[in-house]
């Protein structure tokens, strides 16, 4: 197992590229599970995550070919239906396979999901969607299962305790595209990935209507054809790396960014004091003057997302001032704190807040990773740090980040791989 080390205080210079989303492809990856025709899917990025997926489309009887960040997907004569527990329980996206099996085959047997550990995310609402679709459902022994002797179409309302959920929201689209007569989703999920999954949908003869907008609409067909599609670039990466600008009193040009996407966390970084300049696609991220700190609350789309919210943290812990972070989405969704706080961070805990006192530097310190954004957190704070960092468990970084280490390298950050 390796570990990553980091020599902090590198001024980052440079441009780098953004790769395919991680959250967008994955869904897409099971939507083709709707169709016998070959489909092809490209700028997908190359992560234990996406590679986790290729393996259960496999496993489910697809041929797939996953090169140069193009997947090429056909069907064998026999598609299976039961999603096995040791794919599942690695990577809780794997559970959008549930939709579209239920959809193409009327029946599924998908284990309950895992992945990271950053409080409870139940399926819940992907269970309600279903049922009101038709889909007898039963949880046996670790497993959702899934039967329908027909699909119909259905008024559903997805809202749940902490708002809508993406996976919920396109388990239920894949499902609704082949069943009967129209099926309308109120508090549906408004990210970029829906709209990503549901443009696919489309290209694949799928009607579908207010993708990006809480109330999505789907008239159901008898079947769906093959596709190609680019995934959008992934919106978390890039504000990942226009932190670590920032962070490094650096100066990026992030190609690929599509700050378009980007709206609340590049509203934030420009309260904090920092200077974007968007062209096109790409956005320019440095430090024009001594940041402050903001106050941060997560939100679903197009509020500031939850899957920025340690990286985020990892800057106020040495901008002067005190911010107050409150998590709305996953309200345990703090293990980073502590291992922030072991390089010098001053973070206090108070339920779902983080109230963090900027402190002049960071140390570098032997720290571990708990989760995917967690790790990008650490990354991060090792690049401000005084000192040598080194970051454990960085399995978690690989499931969601592209070869960041590298990325990071060629804008001049010291950083490099070591065995445990």
């Amino acid at each position: 197992m390796d570990k990553l080390v980091i020599e902090g205080g590198v001024r980052l210079k440079g441009e780098v590229v953004v790769s395919g989303s991680k959250n967008a492809v994955l869904p897409i990856l099971a939507a083709t599970l709707l169709t016998d025709d070959a489909c092809i899917i490209k700028s997908v990025p190359n992560l234990r995550d996406t590679n986790t997926m290729v393996k259960i489309l496999r496993s489910l009887g697809k041929n797939v070919e996953f090169d140069k960040n193009i997947v090429s997907i056909s069907s064998t004569k026999n598609l299976g239906f039961v999603a096995d527990y040791k794919l599942v329980s690695s990577m809780r996206a794997s559970f959008c396979v549930l939709g579209p099996l239920v959809g193409k085959l009327k029946k599924a047997k998908v284990s309950l999901p895992g992945g990271c550990v950053i409080g409870i995310r139940p399926v819940d609402l992907h269970l309600k969607g279903l049922r009101a679709l038709g889909a007898d459902i039963s949880i046996e022994s670790g497993y959702v299962v899934a039967k329908a002797s027909k699909l119909k179409g259905a008024n559903i309302y997805l809202g749940g305790v902490y708002g809508s959920s993406v996976l919920a929201t396109g388990n239920v689209m894949m499902a609704a595209a082949l069943a009967q007569d129209k099926t309308v989703i109120e508090s549906s999920a408004c990210e970029p990935e829906v709209v990503d999954l549901a443009d696919f949908l489309i290209k694949m003869g799928a009607k579908i209507k207010g993708h990006g907008t809480p109330v999505i609409e789907i008239e159901g067909v008898k079947h769906l054809h093959g596709a190609t599609h680019t995934i959008i670039p992934d919106r978390i990466e890039a504000a990942t790396l226009m932190v670590a600008a920032l962070i490094t009193d650096g100066d990026i040009t992030i190609k690929n960014a599509f700050p378009k996407y980007l709206g609340a966390v590049i509203d934030k970084l420009e309260e904090a004091g920092a200077s974007l300049v968007r062209i096109d696609n790409s956005v320019s991220v440095r430090c024009v003057k001594k940041l402050k700190a903001v106050n941060i609350t997560t939100l679903p789309y197009p509020g500031f997302p939850t899957d920025m919210q340690a990286q985020i943290m990892s800057l106020m812990s040495i901008t002067p001032g005190i911010s107050i972070i409150t998590e709305k989405i996953y309200p345990d969704r703090f293990m980073h704190v502590a291992e922030l706080n072991r390089m010098g961070a001053y973070i206090q805990r108070e339920g779902p807040h983080a109230i963090v006192n900027g402190v002049k530097e960071l140390s570098g310190a032997p720290v571990m990773a708990s989760d995917l954004r967690a790790s990008a957190c650490l990354v991060l704070a090792g690049l401000g740090a005084r000192g040598k960092t080194t970051i454990s468990r960085i399995y978690h970084l690989e499931r969601g980040y592209e070869n960041l280490e590298g990325k990071l390298e060629s804008l001049g950050a010291k950083i490099w791989r070591e065995k445990e």
